[in-house]
């Protein structure tokens, strides 16, 4: 189980990848359907919660993958995450539909996915079907690969653009202050 900054336990849904086979390779077994999905959920949005709700309808127990830091960095540039990997943990674990979250390092899921190999995996509409990491070992398992609908209108980066352009308001002088219906 990991740990946070002072050491005090994560919420304990979030496992390493052993911890995960573990846990949920006895629950595959008594007939409960996996389903896994994956992504950065650098700060999470509406189209986050939508997905995740959706997701967790298809199944009996749903694990995400989350990216780590690293990973994060790598696929999104500098200055992503804005939220560490820990944090995104906790928040996704204390989600009432999530069952666990697991923190991977590659670029790419793919690793975790062969390793519990869920019954149904999950990706957002914006994934070719083709594409999804995942689904040759899914499939060869007897497991199903689904794309869900991605929900228009959210984005993290839109979100820190619209943060970093200041909510489109005008910059104030230097030195100036805000009006009290400002601040």
């Amino acid at each position: 189980m990991f740990s946070g900054p002072r050491g005090d336990p994560l919420h304990s849904s979030v496992l390493t990848l052993e911890e995960a086979i573990l846990r949920f390779g006895r629950e595959k077994r008594n007939g409960r359907r996996i389903v896994f999905t994956n992504g950065c959920f650098d700060l999470l949005h509406p189209g986050h919660i939508r997905s995740l709700e959706l997701a967790r309808e298809l199944g009996d127990v749903l694990i995400v993958g989350l990216n780590s830091d690293a990973s994060v960095r790598q696929l999104k540039g500098e200055g992503r995450p804005v939220i560490s990997e820990r944090e995104r943990a906790e928040i996704l674990a204390a989600l009432e539909y999530v069952d666990a979250v697991v923190i991977f390092d590659d670029l790419t899921p793919r690793e975790v996915i062969a390793g519990l190999l869920p019954d149904v995996l999950v990706k957002g509409g914006d994934w070719p079907g083709d594409q999804i990491v995942g689904r040759e070992e899914v499939e060869a398992a007897g497991g199903r690969v689904l794309s869900i609908p991605v929900v228009p209108g959210y984005s993290t980066t839109a979100i820190l653009r619209k943060i970093r352009e200041g909510f489109g308001e005008k910059p104030q002088p230097k030195g100036a202050r805000a009006s009290r219906a400002e601040s």
